[in-house]
C-alpha cells in the first residue's frame, strides 16, 4: 500500500532523531508511476544467488547490510531480526524480499527529511515531490544516490549568485563566493554553511 505525503510526514517526524540519512544522491531520471521493489542481489560479493547461499553467506551477506552507514533504521532492525532468527529460510527472506522492502520504506523517509529541511532549495524540493508523486524505489534510491548532490549543488549555486546580486558585498566576500561557485558541490556547500561566515571575520 503506498503512504500519503502526509503520512510520509507523520512518520518522518516521529522517526527523525533515530533514522540515518544516505549519502548526497540523484539525476533526475526515469518517474514512472509504480513504487514496484526488485529483489536485491546476492550482498556477498560473489554474485551468488540467495537461494544458493549457505547459512554462513547469508549471515556474512547481512552483516555487510548492517555494517553500511547508509543502512537506515527499519533495514537495521529487520536485519537484526533477522539474525536472530538465525534459520535459513528467515534470512533468505530478509535478502530477497524484506531488504528491498526496508530499504524503500527508509529512503522515502529520508525524502521526507530532506523535504522537511529549511535549507532544501526549489530544484532539491522539485524533484523530491516527482518522487514522492511517481518515483519507483530505485529512482529514489538513485536518487539519494546521486541526484541529491546535483540537485543540491544547482540550488547552491543560485544562492551563491545572490549572494554576488547583494549591493553592500565587500570585495573580500566577492571573491570568496566567486572561488566557491568555481568549487565542487561540497565546497559550495561548506561555503553556505560555514565559509561565508568567516570572510572578514
Amino acid at each position: 500500500m503506498r503512504l500519503t505525503r502526509a503520512a510520509l510526514t507523520i512518520a518522518a517526524t516521529a522517526l527523525a532523531p533515530a533514522l540515518l540519512l544516505t549519502g548526497p544522491a540523484f539525476a533526475a531520471g526515469n518517474t514512472a508511476p509504480s513504487t514496484t521493489v526488485s529483489a536485491a542481489p546476492a550482498a556477498d560479493g560473489s554474485g551468488t544467488p540467495v537461494g544458493e547461499m549457505s547459512d554462513e553467506e547469508l549471515r556474512i551477506a547481512i552483516l555487510r547490510i548492517l555494517a553500511d552507514e547508509d543502512s537506515g533504521k527499519r533495514v537495521i532492525r529487520e536485519a537484526n531480526e533477522a539474525l536472530d532468527n538465525g534459520t535459513t529460510e528467515a534470512m533468505q527472506y530478509f535478502l530477497e524480499t524484506g531488504y528491498p522492502l526496508a530499504q524503500a520504506e527508509d529512503d522515502r523517509v529520508a525524502l521526507v527529511r530532506i523535504l522537511g529541511n529549511p535549507d532544501s532549495g526549489k530544484r532539491v524540493i522539485k524533484e523530491i515531490n516527482q518522487l514522492l508523486d511517481s518515483g519507483t524505489a530505485q529512482d529514489i534510491r538513485q536518487w539519494l544516490e546521486t541526484g541529491y548532490r546535483l540537485a543540491q549543488a544547482e540550488d547552491d549555486r543560485v544562492a551563491l549568485v545572490r549572494i554576488l546580486a547583494r549591493p553592500d558585498i565587500s570585495e573580500a566576500m566577492r571573491a570568496a563566493v566567486s572561488k566557491a561557485i568555481d568549487g565542487t558541490p561540497e565546497e559550495m556547500r561548506y561555503f553556505l554553511e560555514y565559509g561565508q561566515y568567516e570572510v572578514d571575520a
